[in-house]
């Protein structure tokens, strides 16, 4: 099920309002139920001294007010228990459905911005701190009882004797300022705690993704511990905020005792004068209690303060705008005719690309050249809008992308990847995804375009094997990739080097099952082979961000500086038509960190029924 647009009213402050409106039955029965076990314990201590006055006048034995007692007890231990079921349960609602609205704006905000945090801080951000976060609405519903208790105690203390609720109130400034200096450090440090979660999550995210990296250079203790190296940072904050608690805990441990033995003495005085009975003693003690006991008004407080922390960490997140449209839908049946025009990308100030202009002609194939770090996986994603150009504009059919609405582009438009996010329980399930779910009859027809089905027919339970169980090649990854892309037939195809793990054989096959598909929609095609370059209609040949040349590859082989890119990016003349041992580790642009900026993520996978123009080898 996709997720739902998020409300493009910014701000994590009325992001969490927001949270407390979806479930304000819940929310009122929290609020009822901390509210009726606060009244409860709060009548609790007048009933009770009633009773003893009754008990110690020698008359017969109240069972009225020893039965109203009881039911106050239990009524206490009922509400209390409701609350705990309810809060619970609500910020399990919140939680999820906090987590679903950030998700939603990640995906909807353009790659370049959503992917601007570490995927470790990321991940850290949508797991924990939305759990935090969405505590708050219920934190706050429950806290109800924390500042009840206190304020109705007083109450009941000034209805017994003044006096003796002037003893209490003698004490209050230093239990204001103990709970604010509570509050305000359990704040500090939790968030410093949250960045140093953040910072290992980064680093542990890096590590695992370049595994075999590690694996090759032997570098494994040095990962580890630049891995674990934030710990000491991640122990110093979680001591801090016990130390916090801990100072909270002794001073009142110091402040209350002697604060409940100077309202005891009081009552105790105003007892032999007269002022009051042994039953307001009673009460007066109890209410006492009830007035000090701050404990759950601190846990509130902390919680409502690491919810804070959290919050301000998902602002950056809840904010991202998702990418601007104009409601535009695509030209029917047109044949996916692409123009760039005067196409410009910065990156932190360095352009990527600049100046670009390039007409595709529906139906055509194109492949994109150049050396690493020249930009080819960044006019990939402009090409399809997994990136926004910053001059200029992409128009399909002469529709513009960025007016285009981007359900309806992805429907229309398919990407395969260089190393593919394999999504879904089953490997029926990730070749099926997309912006539908593909038939199975249509999954398996595209196995076999892509030679998966090979392989597929000797996993455990073939189709329906899960991807846990399924150890994959790179090449075999690719080929559910590119399977997944011909189950969504659309008018425009972008291999972002989709074919560079497969051996020639298998490259062979796939191509002659693309070419099969010619003329139902466009192909673009990052290549770093000679013989994908070979078969398009047209290259395009980029240098430094720039656009050089453009034409047959026939007529672009005369100049030596094209064939240079072939040698020196491939290792070879031929283009290393071969695996050239590439399997787990290779990047979107041939192992180039900026060409694959974009491009070597999976970020959107939309499926068009691809096919290579056959442009046979001259």
């Amino acid at each position: 099920m996709p997720l739902p647009h998020p409300d493009p009213s910014p701000g994590t402050e009325s992001g969490v309002r927001r949270l407390a409106r979806q479930h304000p039955a819940a929310l009122t029965w929290l609020f009822l139920c901390s509210t009726g076990g606060a009244l409860a314990a709060l009548a609790l201590p007048a009933a009770l001294g009633h009773t003893v006055d009754r008990l110690v006048s020698g008359g017969p034995v109240p069972w009225p007010g020893l039965l109203l007692c009881a039911a106050l007890v239990l009524a206490e231990t009922g509400f209390d228990a409701a609350a705990a079921v309810t809060g619970t349960t609500t910020s399990a609602r919140l939680t999820a459905s906090l987590r679903t609205r950030t998700a939603a704006r990640v995906l909807a905000a353009e790659p370049r911005r959503a992917l601007a945090l570490p995927t470790g801080d990321l991940t850290a951000r949508l797991t924990a701190r939305t759990a935090d976060a969405a505590s708050a609405p219920v934190t706050a519903a429950g806290a109800v009882a924390g500042v009840l208790l206190p304020l109705g105690a007083l109450v009941g203390l000034l209805l017994i004797d003044v006096w003796t609720a002037a003893a209490l109130l003698l004490g209050a400034p230093l239990l204001v300022l103990l709970l604010r200096t509570f509050t305000r450090g359990t704040a500090d440090a939790g968030a410093d705690y949250q960045r140093a979660q953040s910072l290992i999550a980064h680093r542990l995210t890096e590590a695992l993704d370049g595994a075999d990296t590690i694996r090759a250079a032997r570098t494994g203790a040095r990962e580890h511990r630049r891995v674990l190296e934030p710990l000491s940072a991640l122990a110093d904050h979680g001591r801090r905020t016990w130390t916090v608690y801990g100072r909270a805990v002794g001073r009142s441990g110091l402040l209350l005792p002697l604060l409940m033995l100077l309202v005891l003495a009081v009552a105790g005085l105003r007892l032999g004068a007269g002022a009051i009975g042994v039953g307001e003693l009673v009460a007066a003690s109890r209410y006492a209690s009830l007035a000090v006991g701050i404990g759950s008004l601190t846990g509130a407080l902390g919680s409502l303060a690491r919810s804070r922390a959290a919050a301000r960490s998902l602002d950056p997140l809840l904010t991202l705008a998702p990418l601007p449209h104009r409601g535009l839908g695509p030209v029917p049946d047109a044949p996916g005719h692409l123009e760039l025009r005067d196409v410009g990308v910065e990156q932190d100030g360095h352009p990527l690309l600049t100046g670009v202009h390039l007409t595709v002609p529906g139906g055509t194939s194109l492949a994109v050249v150049g050396r690493s770090g020249s930009g080819k996986s960044q006019l990939a994603a402009v090409a399809g809008r997994l990136l926004d150009p910053d001059t200029g504009s992409v128009l399909l059919d002469g529709v513009p992308l960025d007016g285009m609405e981007p359900a309806r582009l992805r429907r229309e438009v398919a990407y395969a990847f260089a190393r593919p996010a394999l999504l879904g329980t089953t490997v029926e399930d990730t070749i099926a995804h997309g912006p539908w779910t593909a038939e199975p009859d249509a999954v398996r027809e595209a196995a076999r375009a892509a030679r998966a089905d090979g392989f597929l027919a000797l996993l455990p339970y073939g189709y329906a094997t899960p991807l846990a169980d399924a150890p994959l090649s790179g090449g075999e990854r690719q080929r559910l990739g590119l399977a997944r892309a011909l189950a969504h037939p659309g008018r425009l195809l972008i291999l972002d080097d989709a074919l560079s793990s497969l051996d020639t054989v298998t490259e062979h096959h796939v191509r002659r099952a693309l070419d099969a598909r010619a003329g139902r929609c466009t192909r673009i095609i990052v290549a770093h082979r000679l013989s994908s370059a070979a078969r398009a209609d047209r290259v395009a040949w980029l240098e430094d961000g720039r656009l050089r040349a453009t034409g047959r590859h026939d007529e672009l082989w005369e100049d030596p500086d094209y064939r240079a890119v072939f040698s020196t990016d491939s290792g070879g003349p031929e283009g290393g038509g071969t695996d050239n041992g590439r399997t787990g580790d290779t990047t979107a642009d041939g192992g180039s960190g900026t060409d694959a900026t974009v491009g070597g993520r999976d970020t959107a996978t939309s499926g068009t029924a691809p096919s290579l123009a056959a442009a046979e080898p001259r």
